[in-house]
């Protein structure tokens, strides 16, 4: 489960994004800004006329197996006595996807999407609602300046390039020794970790024990300036490799190159801007 950390006023709340769809905000974190008893003021919310059709308007454009029917019957009922709209009412009389409920002390409550969420938020706080929009936006705004830059297109050289990389370590040291797939593996791995540590100074290993809540390896979080030079120091490995020089040798001189490298990409206005 994704968490993040904010502050409304003087108030601190944790809003959950669904780990697997993070299009998906927790409808009950974002209660708590209003008051304690957040399945209230969620059913609160739910039991208004404007919410339903919003929500029915949502499910028609989204889901393909709404209740149309089943819609039609809670829309009509609406503002009657004593009745009451729950999120998992909705769910299972209308087939809603656009909402979901769950139970459990550890990512249970009520989950909703993004366009379902940011209306909730309207609802709660219009301050809550102007913070919400903005993240969203900053986040969205990251996102494509990474991919402006060629994030993903750079890490995809880093990967072709490993490829050679790996291809001189089996024709230059493996295939000599006869080495087991296992032996091979390790040599591949020790290999990618001389580039590890001419670059990053920590090995893979390393770089996991101190990022323990952190998925992927350290390159998945390498800035543009690393994966430059990355790319660089995986075809000289290779050329070395071929040379016979021993890993030792090719350490040094690889971070000799790695430092000489950053300072020029750092210099370089054109990287500043990166």
């Amino acid at each position: 489960m994704k968490n993040k950390k904010i502050e409304i006023g003087k108030q601190i709340i944790i809003v959950n994004l669904s780990e697997k769809e993070n299009d998906f905000i927790s409808l009950t974190d974002m209660a708590k800004f209003k008051g304690p008893d957040t399945g209230l003021i969620i059913s609160h919310w739910l039991t208004t006329k404007y919410t339903v059709q919003f929500m029915g308007l949502w499910e028609q454009m989204h889901n393909k197996n709404f209740n149309v029917t089943e819609f039609s019957n809670i829309k009509n009922e609406i503002g009657t006595n004593g009745f009451v709209v729950s999120s998992s009412m909705w769910i299972k009389k209308t087939n809603a996807i656009g909402i979901r409920s769950s139970v459990g002390r550890y990512g249970g409550g009520t989950f909703a999407h993004k366009d379902i969420a940011f209306e909730f938020a309207t609802w709660i706080s219009p301050e809550f609602k102007l913070y919400l929009i903005k993240e969203f936006q900053r986040l969205k705004t990251e996102e494509n300046e990474r991919l402006t830059l060629g994030w993903d297109a750079k890490r995809m050289l880093t990967r072709i390039n490993y490829k050679i990389h790996t291809d001189a370590i089996r024709e230059n040291i493996i295939l000599p020794q006869k080495l087991s797939n296992k032996e091979a593996n390790i040599a591949y791995a020790n290999e990618a970790d001389v580039l590890n540590m001419a670059l990053f100074g920590k090995t893979a290993k390393e770089w996991k024990e101190q990022n323990k809540n952190k998925s992927g390896n350290m390159r998945d979080y390498a800035n543009v300036t690393q994966l430059v030079c990355l790319a660089n120091l995986e075809s000289l490995n290779a050329e070395f490799i071929k040379m016979g020089m021993t890993q030792k040798e090719r350490l040094l001189k690889l971070n000799e190159t790695a430092i000489s490298q950053m300072k020029l990409l750092l210099e370089n206005s054109s990287m500043k801007k990166l």
